[in-house]
Formats: structure tokens, C-alpha cells, sequence
């Protein structure tokens, strides 16, 4: 199989453990797109912080952040496709992510320097503290989270420690229901976890596909590198789904293969074999 799309997400794959983008994926990635293969970069990151790494590996064209809730065009910065959550998501998610730690909303505001809003610093977890400290320029902080920004809500996350956000996951999943999707991930560049809730059919994947099918790519012709619970869908259902050797088991048990860790440069190993070996 002629794989014509590379579906890449970026923190634990294509960044090493920490969180450096090295010259031996650098250059395999590079390679690859001289191949003519389409590399397209999913992440759960904002446009703000993705954009940077996209430019540093001369990919044009959209990028997928936020999980999917958001497709933007990598040099324009023109939103493609924005996917926000409702009101009554909006309204119950607060209520309960507000029990650990202030929730923080995600926004489609990058021209106007705003891609957070939250509600006052002290609020927060301590292990929330930490990031809003790094986010804070590109933050808007308000009193009450309790009415959705005019500008929308792609994702509302918040940052704890990994026990407490293990059990408030099934509660805030079981609180949704089908209206909501809501996973939990390992935080890798700040301590603790994060909990996740996005609009029901949002996903890196849902994003990936309508992105391929219009530019005329079959899901069999992308290979999709991740190593987290938000990649999984991208694994299970591209052409080939490859898990870093650093994936939790259930990531790994759902791709078609598994490469090296981000630590022992996996992203080249897989591309060298499947795309650059040829």
C-alpha cells in the first residue's frame, strides 16, 4: 500500500520525552514529504503552541489542534473547521470540573491574542497553576465561567492529580452521556492529568477523515502515528496505525504495529520502514 497521507500527533511522538523536536525525526519527516507524502499534525495543543513545530518541519497547510474541535490553516492562521460544544455541555461540564480545579476554555481567538479563558488563577489547582503561569499571556480571566464565550468553546479542560481525575472521569462521562466526549490524559510536559470533554463526534480522527475525503485521500492511503488515548481512533481506523513503544498498553493493543519510544527516536524508525525504505 502507497500511503499518500501521514497523520502525526506531537507530544510522547514526535517530540522525545522532553519535549524537543530532534534532528533524526527532523529529517525523516522532512524526507517523507520529499516523497510527496501529505503530513498533517494532530494534536491536543493549541494553534499557538503547534503552529511553531509545523513550521519547523516546512508542513503547509491545515493543521488539526484541540483534539479536532479545530482545523486551522498553518501560515494564514484562517480557521477551516471549528466544531464548539453547546450550552447545556458547556453548563454541566463547568459544574463538574470546577469540584477539582477551574475549568479552562479553549477558544478560536488567535488574532485576538486569546486562547484561554478562565476564571482567577487562585481557583485552580496548584498543578493547573503551574501551566496558567506559562499560558497567561494568551489568557482572558473572568469572574464566572458560567456563560459560554462569544466566541465559543472548542474544549474545556482541566490539570489535577492523576487519582482525582481518575474518579471524576466515569462521573463526568456517565453526566454526558452521548452529548459529551470525555477522556483523560497523561499530562507530559506539567505534573498530574488532564480531563478532557469535547462535543460528542469530535475527535483527532472525525477531523483527519473529512480533511483526507477532501482532498480526495481513501482512509486505507493515511498512516497514523500516536501515543495516547485521543490517538486511538486515528489508529484503529487508518490505513496504518502505528503506536509509539511508549503508548499504554490499550493504545498499543489498538494499532497495527508498534515502533520505539519517543526516547529512542520511534517516529524515524516507523517512517524509515514504512514510508522511506521503498
Amino acid at each position: 500500500m502507497r500511503y499518500r497521507l501521514l497523520a502525526l500527533d506531537v507530544d510522547g511522538t514526535l517530540l522525545d520525552p522532553t519535549g524537543q523536536l530532534r534532528s533524526t525525526v527532523r529529517h525523516a519527516v522532512l524526507a517523507v514529504q520529499q516523497r510527496g507524502v501529505r503530513v498533517v499534525l494532530c494534536t491536543g495543543r493549541r494553534f499557538r503552541t503547534a503552529r511553531p513545530i509545523a513550521q519547523a518541519l516546512q508542513i503547509p497547510g491545515p493543521l488539526i489542534v484541540h483534539n479536532g474541535a479545530l482545523v486551522k490553516d498553518c501560515a494564514s492562521g484562517t480557521t477551516l473547521l471549528q466544531r464548539s460544544m453547546s450550552p447545556d455541555v458547556h453548563q454541566e461540564a463547568v459544574e463538574l470540573l470546577r469540584t477539582l480545579s477551574t475549568p479552562m476554555l479553549y477558544v478560536d481567538a488567535f488574532d485576538d491574542n486569546v486562547d484561554i479563558v478562565t476564571e482567577p488563577v487562585h481557583r485552580a489547582h496548584p498543578f493547573q497553576r503551574e501551566y496558567l503561569q506559562d499560558a497567561l499571556p494568551h489568557c482572558r480571566i473572568v469572574e464566572t465561567l458560567a456563560t459560554p464565550p462569544a466566541h465559543g468553546v472548542l474544549l474545556m479542560s482541566i490539570m489535577a492529580d492523576s487519582e482525582s481525575v481518575q474518579a471524576l472521569r466515569p462521573v463526568l462521562a456517565q453526566r454526558l452521556g452521548q452529548r459529551g466526549y470525555v477522556h483523560m490524559l497523561t499530562n507530559t510536559n506539567y505534573q498530574g492529568s488532564i480531563l478532557e470533554v469535547l462535543q460528542a463526534g469530535v475527535s483527532k480522527w472525525q477531523a483527519l477523515e473529512q480533511l483526507a475525503s477532501q482532498e480526495g485521500i481513501q482512509t486505507a492511503e493515511i498512516m497514523a502515528v500516536g501515543d495516547d488515548r485521543n490517538d486511538m481512533a486515528m489508529l484503529r481506523y487508518a490505513g496504518l496505525g502505528v503506536a509509539m513503544g511508549n503508548a499504554a498498553a490499550d493504545v498499543q493493543a489498538v494499532a497495527d504495529v508498534v515502533t520505539g519510544s519517543n526516547a529512542d527516536d520511534g517516529l524515524a524508525q516507523a517512517l524509515e520502514h514504512f514510508l522511506l525504505r521503498t
